[in-house]
């Protein structure tokens, strides 16, 4: 995989940072392989049920998300990324084992489980690397909802929750020794994200 300076990179983040057009823009300049870990949560809650997998369900009796405080989804949220980190390991170890470099890229990837395949990957003579991207401003979010979902209004709330996510993310990226790059500037965010990748 000559030209790569990784094999595998996570992209974490909270909702509506940018994460998605970060990664299809690294996949195009490596050619590298996308997955998007929502598709990987969406499977695993449709096999399972709250009752035998209650950790998986927290959000699936909450009638209207908006009228939660904003710390009581966060807490959710966090418990709910918490549950999903053997599947994002599932996923890597999977990617470990094809010759195609792989970005992997999703609101539920969690620090934890991000330094844990980047150490299964050194361990295995892999180069994984992880990045998170921080957005401390709920009203750039809320302006990153109105573009990509035009149709469902000023989505404040729930840019609160994500705000609040990306800070909790970014503590524990920090605590786990993992880079954490602001969204912004936008212009030469690939740019940074890339040196914090070969550091």
């Amino acid at each position: 995989m000559a030209g790569t300076s990784w094999d595998i990179v996570l992209v974490g983040g909270a909702s509506g940072v940018g994460k998605s057009r970060l990664a299809a823009q690294l996949a195009d300049e490596q050619r590298a392989f996308v997955v998007e870990f929502d598709d990987v949560v969406s499977a695993v809650e449709a096999m399972t049920t709250a009752e035998h997998h209650p950790a998986l369900h927290h959000f699936d009796d909450v009638p209207d998300i908006d009228r939660l405080p904003t710390g009581r989804v966060l807490d959710l949220q966090i418990a709910t990324a918490r549950a999903l980190e053997p599947a994002v390991l599932g996923v890597v170890r999977n990617r470990l084992t094809v010759d195609v470099p792989a970005v992997v890229e999703g609101d539920y990837l969690t620090p934890a489980a991000a330094a844990a395949a980047v150490h299964e990957g050194a361990g295995s003579g892999r180069r994984v690397r992880a990045v998170f991207l921080h957005e401390a401003d709920p009203d750039r979010i809320t302006a990153n909802y109105a573009a990509r979902e035009p149709d469902s209004g000023e989505q404040h709330g729930r840019a609160r929750v994500s705000a609040a996510y990306s800070h909790w993310l970014a503590d524990q990226a920090a605590r786990h020794g993992l880079p954490v790059v602001d969204c912004h500037p936008r212009d030469d965010l690939a740019e940074r994200v890339a040196r914090a990748l070969d550091r």
